[in-house]
């Protein structure tokens, strides 16, 4: 049934003003206000946080000086002006992830001839995050190689010399392990004075992340019989039933890394080592 009387006057605010309440509003260059004591209408052309004034213009090019506070109007609506806020731009770094100096707006270098060979993509990647901004400025390009068990036909394609150096970054590089056997095949080569085979400790480069950045104490020893990834993963209650699942947990722990601070010192000498051998090519 409709309401003969209306509806109840007190249940709103009844004492706001028509054209509503005045809300503090930053004083911006360019905006049209009009100041409702005098009805002057103008363009915003200057404020001074010292004396709280603004200053307005009309279309006359004539120009009044206000205080800043309420008594203004902007598109018809009650506003309380102040001084705008100066947003200041965040200070620039001034070293990389790597801890080295920053070259602010340095372009990148064209790549030299020189590579850099990882054994798999999560190296690569990790490489990327810590030490990119110093490679760009180096031109020196970072390969994957899937694995180290191919790297003398690898090396054969790329033919290295004096001015096509190779620098290797190698996982478990230990006194009698696979790797280190053929870290030595390579060196006595023809070519080994051109390529330069470094490796860390650890038996993935996983490891090479401070283990406390993933809620542990140390890294789990895993089994020989369980893929290392896959028990890592088991430990931490994380998936870890195919690659995707493995995939997924090497973001989150790539995730915990943002500079050289996260990561075991015994990486990262052997990979500024690198950078070093190849970047001297020229």
């Amino acid at each position: 049934m409709a309401d003969r009387y209306g509806s109840d006057v007190l249940s709103t605010d009844w004492r706001a003003p028509k054209r509503g309440r005045a809300v503090e509003t930053p004083a911006q260059i360019g905006a049209v206000v009009e100041e409702v004591t005098t009805d002057w209408c103008g363009e915003i052309i200057a404020v001074d946080r010292d004396l709280d004034t603004v200053t307005l213009e009309d279309r006359r090019a004539r120009r009044r000086t206000f205080p800043l506070g309420p008594g203004f109007l902007l598109e018809g609506r009650p506003v309380i002006l102040t001084a705008p806020v100066h947003r200041t731009a965040p200070a620039k770094p001034t070293h990389t992830a790597s801890g080295s100096v920053a070259v602010p707006n340095a372009p990148a270098r064209v790549a030299r001839a020189s590579r850099i060979f990882v054994e798999g993509r999560h190296d690569a990647e990790l490489v990327e995050k810590v030490w990119g901004d110093d490679l760009r400025v180096e031109g020196v390009v970072v390969e994957y190689l899937d694995g180290v068990d191919d790297l003398a036909e690898h090396l054969r394609d790329f033919r290295p010399g004096p001015q096509r150096r190779v620098g290797v970054l190698v996982d478990h590089l230990v006194a009698g392990s696979k790797e280190s056997r053929i870290a030595q095949s390579v060196a006595r080569s023809p070519i080994g004075k051109h390529v330069l085979i470094v490796g860390h400790p650890f038996i993935d480069v996983w490891a090479a992340v401070k283990p406390d950045r993933v809620g542990l104490e140390r890294w789990p020893d895993i089994p020989r019989t369980i893929e290392w990834k896959k028990g890592v993963c088991q430990h931490l209650g994380w998936p870890h039933r195919d690659q995707a699942d493995i995939a997924r947990a090497w973001k989150q722990i790539l995730g915990r890394v943002s500079s050289y601070h996260d990561l075991d010192p015994a990486l990262l000498g052997r990979v500024e080592e690198l950078i070093d051998f190849v970047a001297s090519s020229d």
